[in-house]
């Protein structure tokens, strides 16, 4: 018989509902099956993401510094305005109406100004003044801070100057706290990332011009199982995985007889898919003969 020729096998959500309803020996009947299943589904993404499993969503991100600012977005939060031209790298801009304040971070474009988080909330169609060049203009819409709160950690970074990349290292919490002059000035070499609803890094030394980058590797939540006709962002290797961990977290709702046996594959296949999604490189090693002494 004739191969199929296709490598297109894709199951969307309800699909992936169907076969987990199954191995909980369940038929799908109404819409609230599908809902419960799917917010089900939408949980265990969130605890893959605490797992560290989903390497696939690993997005490399930019950032040029600006001078004097330490802080930035873990993402890009743009704002929308009628002009930006004026504005200058670096300076505040205030909101007429709502009071919210922002460092513009990177060179603005015609209608956009790329920012850190606001202090407060921009509403669409006030006035924003710049601090410095005492520019104004008018917010088409509202800052959307999506693309930085779906950031779950930075993997690795370098700070990139005239065409070199330096590494920078990570530091934790209390070891940036322990930093005695935290205004000190020059090539950052050390970052450090406060995981919050909407994560900022915070680099130091504070950036001495606006023209050095930081180049990061960000890793980014999965999109959500919103309706039953989705696809997952999944790559392939993992189609037994979720279909497993679906059937696992159905089970502790709709058929606790099956839990254990459910959870045990459901591990089994997050083993082995973890296992397989990890860096692979040559490791060489070389012996040391320094603690050898001369036989005579």
């Amino acid at each position: 018989m004739a191969i199929s020729g296709s490598k297109d096998f894709e199951p969307n959500v309800a699909e992936y509902i169907e076969e987990a309803f199954e191995r909980c020996g369940l038929e799908l009947r109404t819409g609230y099956d599908a809902r419960t299943a799917r917010r089900s589904l939408n949980l265990m993404l969130a605890d893959w993401a605490n797992r560290g499993l989903n390497r696939w969503t690993m997005k490399r991100v930019t950032q040029t510094f600006a001078e004097d600012i330490s802080e930035y977005p873990v993402g890009t939060i743009t704002l929308s305005v009628s002009a930006s031209g004026s504005f200058t790298i670096g300076e505040t801009i205030t909101g007429g109406t709502s009071g919210a304040t922002a460092s513009v971070i990177t060179k603005p474009l015609s209608t956009s100004v790329t920012i850190t988080v606001p202090s407060g909330t921009f509403t669409s169609g006030e006035t924003i003044t710049g601090g410095t060049s005492g520019a104004t203009t008018t917010t088409t819409s509202a800052a959307s801070l999506e693309d930085t709160q779906a950031t779950i950690d930075i993997l690795s970074g370098v700070v990139r100057r005239d065409s070199s990349d330096i590494s920078i290292t990570r530091v934790s919490r209390d070891e940036y706290l322990a930093i005695a002059t935290k205004s000190t000035t020059g090539r950052p070499t050390q970052f450090y990332v406060n995981r919050q609803i909407t994560p900022v890094v915070t680099v130091w030394p504070v950036p001495e011009n606006s023209t050095d980058q930081f180049i990061y590797d960000r890793l980014v939540r999965i999109d959500d199982a919103d309706a039953s006709v989705n696809s997952m962002e999944i790559p392939f290797r993992f189609y037994p995985c979720l279909a497993a961990g679906l059937a696992y977290y159905i089970s502790l709702k709709r058929a606790p007889e099956r839990i254990q046996v459910l959870k045990v594959l459901y591990e089994e296949e997050f083993l082995r898919a973890a296992e397989e999604d990890r860096d692979k490189a040559n490791i060489t090693l070389v012996p040391s003969y320094s603690s050898l002494s001369a036989v005579s």
